[in-house]
């Protein structure tokens, strides 16, 4: 597997123009809103949405102004989702550093958030980028609307697989299908666009698949799991294929935690040992391959380049990851 380091390789120096661009264009007046958005900056993650868009780009053109614009684009909206989600999920904490809620309060983290989103609108109007806002506002849509579908079904525990794989395609894989999508268009490759939405989705599905098997480890390597999306009713794909394979009695069992005991850590990891045991975490290990597998074939057409290798590399990064 290619480092992340080696993945960046073709787009090192574009992502180091993006890093300027980008803290451009969060620049404001306030002060405070400055401090903010500069600790933000400073904590920034692995960045790998605008690693998709520069490699997406490169691999099928040229990273051109607009591949830019397009990234400080769902950079700008994939931070405000963040600052809003660490409100909403009431979080202090965000990769290992005090939240912005933390820090400065809801209000102030809310406010940040929107100014974020209106920056999105703002530069797609002077930019004169409106397929791109088209794209982007189709992600917010689906983000949200992805959201309450979770929230509706968590509920009532009723959700299936094929409800979940909604949730996720809404709530994580449009803005990664986005990135691509956007990129396509970015360098005049309209003709491959809806190919590159499917391949992001397709990769923001296997992401997230990844994300539900952390929290009870993964196959051969059981770390420590969390259980915390146990502990916070989400229906993820290990538990939902036991909830509808094992028999009844173990499908009570964990109804049960989950719904009545998932604040005792004792319970919890006896559900996750539950899942573990019934085959969860191998099903959605094995989903996940396959998942992968429909993205990288899309775009086996595509002429081979470094790009491509690297982008390829981003894929597999995503579900091989350590966390």
């Amino acid at each position: 597997m290619l480092s992340v380091e080696e993945i960046m390789s073709p787009i090192e120096a574009e992502m180091a123009e993006f890093e300027v661009r980008f803290r451009q264009s969060m620049k404001s007046k306030v002060p405070l809103l400055d401090k903010i958005t500069h600790y933000i900056i400073r904590r920034k993650g692995k960045q790998m949405r605008p690693m998709f868009i520069f490699l997406t780009a490169k691999m099928l053109r040229k990273v051109t102004d607009q591949t830019y614009d397009a990234a400080s684009l769902v950079e700008l909206l994939h931070t405000a989702t963040l600052v809003h989600d660490d409100v909403v999920d009431d979080a202090n904490e965000r990769r290992g550093f005090f939240s912005v809620n933390a820090l400065w309060k809801n209000k102030v983290a809310v406010l940040v958030g929107d100014y974020m989103l209106s920056r999105v609108l703002l530069l797609s109007i002077e930019k004169q980028n409106l397929r791109l806002l088209e794209i982007i506002a189709r992600s917010v849509r689906e983000m949200s609307e992805g959201e309450l579908l979770q929230i509706e079904k968590a509920r009532r525990l009723d959700i299936t697989e094929e409800v979940y794989f909604e949730v996720i395609r809404q709530k994580t894989a449009s803005l990664i299908a986005t990135c691509c999508e956007s990129a396509a268009v970015s360098c005049d490759r309209e003709d491959v666009s809806d190919k590159m939405r499917q391949f992001g989705e397709l990769v923001g599905l296997a992401f997230q698949i990844k994300d539900d098997i952390f929290d009870y480890g993964s196959p051969g390597n059981i770390g420590k799991p969390t259980g915390l999306d146990i502990r916070e009713r989400k229906m993820t794909l290990p538990l939902i294929y036991v909830l509808n394979t094992a028999d009844s009695s173990v499908k009570n069992e964990l109804i049960n935690i989950v719904k009545n005991h998932n604040e005792n850590p004792k319970k919890v990891q006896h559900a996750i040992q539950l899942v573990i045991q019934h085959g969860g975490i191998e099903y959605a290990h094995a989903k996940m391959l396959e998942i992968k597998s429909q993205a990288l074939e899309l775009i086996e057409s595509i002429p081979d380049s470094e790009a491509k290798r690297s982008l390829v590399g981003l894929v597999e990064y995503t579900v091989n990851r350590e966390k």
